[in-house]
């Protein structure tokens, strides 16, 4: 998940999904946000009850592997996006369309609503990707690198929006950058509030969604990742812009990168156990 939310375009949820771990992960995240809240309120015995019910031995090794993967595969995601980028956005590309199977297959009862839901949605990120100018705000305020955080964490939480994009899009990736580069402490922190703010409030409206609406929201996240394909269509420029052109000279080591996405997903699915996702996929 960490060395996904490091690429604009790929979505650190859209693994989660395809692990079988996207609602275990939510739920954690309710709960620990209602501890806080809990805990705000000066309620002890209702802050250690949420605490008890957040999956420990699951979540902590989960957040060490995301650091873990920040800190040591940033580099090497950035130099090859830089020397490969069409060929890096054509195994993102197989790895979403893969995903996206994943995720159909998680909706219980498939109705022609959901289908409706999926390209609607769909459609609708689709062209809101393309309306971005890849500004950058100049001389952003602590307020907007709280708002950035709190934007950002619940891009990060849905499959098919990284917050990395996210970021990208409203022009606060590059001045958030430049204040980890700078190590820019105070400007870190704001912006780390604003996720905790954000994700603590977000988890809620989302587990409460997947816990009445489960067949809907799925459909919802289908269409998002569907939708994301723009951002990560190999041409003119990978990852980096969401423009639209032909495929260049290098279709054919695109079109395998792709395929090697694709199958990357079933074999991470299979391999991760999931019982509910394994079950409903076809056999290969």
């Amino acid at each position: 998940m960490g060395s996904a939310d490091i690429v604009p375009g790929v979505s650190g949820g859209t693994i989660a999904l395809i692990l079988g771990i996207y609602e275990r992960l939510v739920a954690s995240i309710r709960e620990g946000s209602s501890a806080l809240g809990t805990l705000l309120k000066r309620d002890i015995s209702g802050f250690r009850s949420h605490l008890s019910q957040v999956e420990w031995a699951f979540l902590l090794p989960l957040l060490g592997g995301i650091l873990l993967a920040v800190v040591t595969l940033a580099s090497f995601i950035e130099h090859q996006l830089e020397e490969r980028p069409t060929i890096m956005a054509g195994a993102f590309f197989g790895l979403v369309i893969g995903s996206v199977v994943v995720a159909w297959a998680l909706i219980k009862l498939p109705k022609p609503v959901h289908v409706v839901v999926v390209l609607g949605v769909g459609v609708a990120l689709f062209f809101a990707l393309g309306l971005g100018d890849d500004s950058v705000v100049s001389g952003p305020s602590g307020l907007q690198f709280f708002g950035a955080g709190a934007l950002a964490i619940c891009a990060m939480i849905l499959p098919g929006i990284s917050g990395s994009l996210m970021l990208l899009l409203v022009g606060m990736y590059t001045p958030l950058i430049g204040a980890v580069n700078e190590r820019d402490l105070p400007t870190v922190g704001i912006f780390l509030a604003g996720a905790i703010v954000g994700l603590a409030l977000f988890s809620q409206v989302l587990h409460w969604a997947l816990s009445k609406h489960h067949d809907v929201v799925m459909a919802a996240l289908v269409g998002l990742m569907a939708g994301s394909l723009r951002i990560v269509w190999p041409w003119p420029e990978g990852v980096d812009s969401s423009a639209l052109s032909r495929p260049g000279d290098d279709g054919l080591q695109v079109l395998l990168a792709a395929v090697v996405g694709f199958v990357a997903v079933f074999v991470i699915t299979r391999l991760a156990g999931s019982s509910t996702v394994s079950e409903q996929l076809p056999t290969a």
